[in-house]
């Protein structure tokens, strides 16, 4: 895959990702949206009942005071004139509300020629209403102390007219009472309360009644108005509608609670996304390993080619010279030819075998037979795989060995390769003579084995990688450095198998340790 289909496929990714997300985010605010419409719905229904259920009772409070009264002047004889006076006494105003509505029936008669003698009768009604404030000192004793049914009198009868508009009468007369005479803080928390739960909605609520804008006495303890947060209705509303006093009501917990009542289908959608995140992680994850894997197989198959190339090239070489007719006869020559043979195909064979060896030591195929060793002679045999290499290009290795136990349990044929591929990095990987110092201590139950080099270094991005197999310091297409990127990844493989620890520390110019920490018998 090339580096412009994968930044491609990438974006694409995202893009999709972000469309799906945002798909997401757009249903959970449509949702919250519809919520809140309901809950508006909801608690202005609830409010309508309550408003009418309280004007409701307070009708049927007059009617169940005054009905004796009523009901007696149903019975009266028939006039043509009605008349109905109501007054009644405030002692704390020290005032008397006095009302009077007089009804003037017509009646009217009208022959049908077509039925002969028939006639129709028609009536018409005339309604007049008068109310009066007066101070209670212009009234006697006597009267002040009247009860109701003394206070209400009739001139003429009384019809059905009268009680239809019973209704309208009162209306008129409890308008005149102040607010909190007509109902409480109780009676407006139990309304409210049992209409919202019918309704479903159960949460916290604040109210308050409102007169010609003003507060009046009727609220709840933390009721404070705010515009567009409050919802309202009238209370004690006329026949055209309109009314002097406002209920208000809040819920300080409104968000909360719809957010609550949709709270099954917010965490299901967070799950989704979560859930569509992590599966997007993982695949670009994937992607970018297939890349990296794509890149190290191309790497390494470099790798190889180049590292087969030169004995290849040095064997046919080899092998010209030999069938030269000049040579042919020459047994020190051919000698020579067929020693370097022998090396390159050696060389060949040792680098195949690395390969090898880690595939086997993945698959858990690899002889790891334990037994016990010192780990000083372990490192003086793997010494002198080096040793010639090192003097050649005028280095040294100088060893100092302070550990007084040394005994380990470990696979001597591996670990010395352990420490051979170690020593060889440290050649490798350094531009002037190899200068090498090798140390070993004890730490508690443990023995500690450091390699240090003088060499090129690595920088803190080479690290991280530098014990992945195939992994190689690459400086663009140059191989300027042997091997395959497997030397580490096998150090580690064997160390972690026999339960220790590798680790390095470098810096750029100025050489690298490598510490290798083992369990003691």
């Amino acid at each position: 895959m090339s580096k412009r289909v994968f930044i491609l496929l990438i974006v694409l990714m995202i893009f999709a990702l972000i469309g799906i997300i945002a798909v997401q985010i757009y249903w959970i605010n449509n949702t919250i949206e519809i919520r809140e419409k309901q809950f508006t719905n909801d608690v202005r229904f609830a409010l309508a009942n309550v408003s009418e259920n309280i004007q409701k009772r307070e009708i049927d409070d007059y009617y169940k005071e005054y009905s004796p009264i009523i009901d007696s002047l149903r019975q009266s004889s028939k006039s043509v004139v009605r008349d109905f006076h109501f007054q009644k006494i405030d002692t704390v105003r020290n005032e008397i509300f006095s009302f009077r509505q007089s009804i003037l029936e017509n009646n009217y008669k009208s022959s049908i020629p077509l039925f002969g003698n028939d006639s129709l009768t028609f009536k018409t009604f005339f309604s007049e209403k008068s109310k009066e404030i007066s101070k209670i000192n212009s009234f006697s004793k006597d009267y002040i102390d009247a009860t109701p049914e003394e206070r209400i009198y009739e001139v003429g009868k009384l019809s059905k007219l009268l009680s239809a508009q019973f209704e309208n009468t009162f209306r008129d007369i409890a308008a005149n009472l102040p607010i909190y005479d007509r109902i409480s803080t109780n009676e407006i928390t139990l309304n409210l309360d049992n209409e919202l739960r019918e309704r479903g909605v159960d949460t916290d609520f604040e109210f308050g009644v409102y007169g010609d804008g003003l507060a009046t006495k009727v609220r709840s303890n933390k009721f404070k108005k705010q515009k567009r947060k409050s919802y309202q209705v009238p209370l004690f509303a006329d026949d055209d509608g309109d009314s002097n006093y406002q209920l208000y009501v809040s819920f300080p917990d409104k968000k909360e609670y719809i957010l609550a009542s949709i709270a099954n289908i917010l965490a299901l959608s967070a799950i989704f996304i979560l859930i569509i995140i992590l599966a997007f992680a993982s695949a670009v994850y994937q992607l970018l390993k297939q890349k990296q894997i794509s890149e190290i197989k191309t790497d390494f198959i470099n790798n190889m080619t180049h590292e087969f190339k030169t004995p290849i090239a040095t064997i046919n070489l080899a092998l010209d010279a030999i069938k030269n007719p000049k040579i042919i006869n020459d047994k020190e020559k051919i000698l020579r030819y067929t020693e370097m043979i022998r090396e390159e195909n050696k060389r060949m064979h040792g680098q195949v075998e690395n390969v090898l060896r880690i595939s086997r030591l993945e698959k858990n195929q690899l002889d790891l037979t334990n037994e016990i060793a010192d780990l000083h002679d372990i490192i003086h045999d793997a010494i002198t795989h080096v040793d010639l290499i090192v003097k050649d290009k005028g280095g040294y290795i100088n060893v100092h060995l302070k550990a007084l136990q040394n005994e380990v349990m470990v696979s001597k044929f591996h670990f010395t390769n352990v420490i051979v591929n170690m020593l060889d990095n440290a050649v490798k990987y350094t531009n002037d003579a190899p200068k090498i110092d090798i140390y070993t201590e004890n730490a508690g139950n443990n023995i500690i084995l450091k390699i240090r080099d003088q060499g090129i270094g690595m920088n803190k991005n080479v690290q991280k990688h530098v014990f992945d197999k195939f992994y190689r310091e690459q400086k663009g297409n140059i191989h300027d450095v042997k091997g395959h990127g497997l030397g580490l990844s096998y150090v580690k493989k064997i160390v972690e198998h026999n339960h220790g620890s590798v680790y390095v520390e470098s810096e750029k110019g100025k050489g690298s340790t490598f510490t290798i920490k083992l369990p003691l018998i």
